[in-house]
């Protein structure tokens, strides 16, 4: 009986894990070149991964000027493009990890920011860093929670 319940519990754990490795959606905005090799977006199970985001406009592929606060503000609107895609939306978003290259323009970003989401706002971590891709002042990368079919 003991073997019995082993290998039944093997098959159950094995079945659960193959389905939450399985239960993958890949994103790819379609305006990102082909070369960069990396998703915008990977949803496994309700959490959605975003990719790092610089305050780069998709349709000329360049920074928006205006330093930090434009680019955060870009940055937000790239994510509320792929979230649209996904179901989603900005409110969806749980966690925000900044990366800045300049942390003496953190109270810029940090405006930006706030504006850009509602209330509440997700947890966030902010890191000063050496050289973004791009020339970029900051890279924002966000986790989101996936709304269910109840909350839609």
């Amino acid at each position: 009986m003991k073997t019995l319940c082993a290998i039944a519990s093997t098959l159950v754990a094995t079945a659960m894990t193959s389905a939450i490795a399985g239960d993958r959606e890949h994103y790819r905005n379609p305006l990102l070149p082909a070369a960069f090799p990396f998703s915008t977006a990977v949803v496994v199970g309700d959490t959605i991964y975003l990719s790092g985001e610089i305050g780069v406009d998709y349709e000329t592929f360049e920074l928006v000027d205006g330093g930090v606060g434009a680019e955060t503000l870009q940055i937000f609107r790239n994510y509320n493009v792929t979230l649209k895609a996904l179901g989603s939306d900005l409110s969806d978003i749980v966690k925000c990890t900044v990366f800045l290259d300049d942390m003496e323009q953190f109270g810029d970003m940090n405006a930006a920011y706030a504006a850009s989401l509602p209330d509440p706002k997700p947890a966030r971590s902010t890191f000063g860093v050496d050289g973004l891709a791009l020339g970029a002042a900051l890279e924002i990368e966000c986790l989101a929670i996936r709304k269910n079919d109840a909350e839609n």
